[in-house]
């Protein structure tokens, strides 16, 4: 069973770099299964895929946030992190990490496992 879990500060300022990291356990993340994605939902709003890291290290970034997006990892730790920098309040969401075969969906019928999610507030 996989499982995955959110970490990271509640509550960032505006214009600073939002740093999140994503523990996995139960499988490795630089096997051949799935894509690491990061995914938010803002209040009232639906998911927006944010980007994801593949097994073999690859990143891959939502257009609309690849200026302001890093995604990497830790194979010694098993872990996902990423790097959201210069946020607003329009940043304040719920910050989901997921586990599936594919990118880019917001549905989480796209994907095979998910962590809790983790609340953040940009104010200031």
């Amino acid at each position: 069973q996989v499982q995955l879990q959110e970490s990271g500060p509640g509550l960032v300022k505006p214009s600073q770099t939002l740093s999140l990291i994503c523990s996995v356990s139960g499988d490795s993340i630089t096997t051949n299964d799935y894509y690491w994605s990061w995914i938010r939902q803002p209040p009232g709003k639906g998911l927006e895929w944010m980007g994801a890291i593949s097994y073999s290290g690859t990143t891959y970034h939502r257009p609309s946030l690849k200026s302001r997006t890093s995604i990497s990892r830790d194979t010694s730790r098993n872990q996902v992190t990423l790097q959201l920098s210069s946020v607003t309040p329009e940043d304040t969401a719920v910050y989901y990490c997921a586990a599936g075969p594919a990118i880019g969906g917001s549905r989480w019928s796209q994907y095979d496992y998910r962590g809790q999610g983790t609340q953040v507030t940009v104010s200031s």
